[in-house]
């Protein structure tokens, strides 16, 4: 009996940090999504030589307070001759995708409390898998939106989107196995610690000579994202508005937020597998206890979170800088080129690694 109620203690600790972190993880996420949004707008702003938004709150830093209450008061029109179970299933599939992905990163250094990680939702040995499966089933909510929403601009531009994730998706999982070589694992964590040794040399992007793979990452990840140059499916002067055309309200808005949230999914996966997760880019020169335990456990999440946003910033840029491709260009670029060179990356660094023994 008493074994019994031990171990219904251990449980109960560890059903309660769970439900903590899952929903300090949410809230976190989705407080990140809106302010990436205000992030754009300012950042593309001040590089188009204008102020972007500056009117609600200080710095204009309320403005996605005022974005969330004006599209959950807007009127919520529902096309009649739309299939509506499907058409309303679409946009929760897209946004539950995005969020749950993030359940598998780590976002700081291993610290357990009742064998508990304080600073990743699930530890699971194939959580690169994880991610790469459940955004991937994030393409059904575009292809069932554009379906559902009975508007042939609709539905070319769900085809159009469904067609450029899929192909791209291909890129982007070849360009990971060189990374999953050199860790000889899927675990995200043993990912990282093989970048830990001595800091920014042991990156993969650097010491593992994964400089290819990370760009071919890189511009699978723009497409995957649906955001410029590849920002097809949403191209407005081609396809009204895309595969979300009949929507609004705040079912439109959970299409926006979904892909903000794969935007920050995509930088975390990044981060993790090119530049070391949250380990410091000085490696282990500094002792484990400095500064105590608490800035021991705080650091690795600044690091973390500083390399996400560097990454944000850089899709910010990207899309103030370049034109929009051409749709036929697009697929060439994924097939034609990325696709050759990730398979090509895979063969080098199989190579490197076999000669190494």
């Amino acid at each position: 009996m008493t074994h019994l109620l031990d171990s219904l203690s251990e449980f109960q600790i560890f059903l309660l940090l769970t439900i903590v972190k899952v929903l300090v993880v949410l809230v976190i996420t989705l407080t990140a999504v809106a302010y990436t949004v205000l992030l754009e707008r300012k950042v593309i702003g001040r590089m188009q030589n204008r102020w972007g938004p500056s009117r609600v709150g200080p710095f204009g830093l309320l403005q996605p307070l005022a974005d969330g209450i004006k599209l959950f008061l807007k009127e919520d029109l529902t096309p009649l001759a739309t299939e509506k179970p499907l058409f309303l299933a679409a946009p929760i599939i897209a946004l539950t995708c995005a969020l749950i992905s993030v359940a598998v990163v780590p976002f700081g250094a291993l610290t357990r409390i009742r064998g508990v990680d304080l600073f990743q939702i699930a530890d699971v040995n194939v959580g690169l898998l994880v991610i790469l499966g459940i955004t991937s089933i994030g393409v059904y909510g575009i292809a069932l939106s554009g379906w559902a929403s009975n508007n042939k601009f609709a539905l070319l531009g769900s085809l159009r989107a469904t067609a450029q994730v899929i192909s791209y998706e291909l890129a982007l999982g070849l360009s990971l196995v060189g990374v999953v070589l050199r860790a000889g694992s899927l675990r995200l964590r043993d990912i990282v610690d093989v970048q830990t040794t001595h800091g920014m040399a042991s990156w993969n992007i650097f010491g593992g000579f994964q400089f290819v793979a990370f760009f071919i990452y890189l511009m699978a990840a723009y497409a995957e994202t649906n955001r410029s140059p590849f920002d097809l499916p949403e191209a407005e002067s081609e396809l009204v508005a895309g595969y979300h055309t009949e929507y609004s309200s705040m079912k439109f808005a959970m299409f926006f937020m979904a892909e903000y949230a794969n935007m920050i999914t995509v930088s975390c996966v990044a981060t993790l597998l090119f530049f070391g997760g949250a380990s410091s880019p000085l490696g282990h020169l500094l002792p484990d206890d400095f500064g105590g335990p608490i800035l021991s456990a705080i650091f690795p999440i600044l690091w973390f979170v500083a390399k996400i946003f560097s990454f944000l910033f850089l899709y910010i840029w990207v899309r103030s800088t370049l034109p929009r491709f051409r749709y036929d260009q697009l697929m060439d670029f994924g097939w034609k080129f990325l696709l050759p060179v990730a398979m090509a990356n895979i063969v080098a660094t199989s190579l490197v690694l076999a000669l190494r023994g």
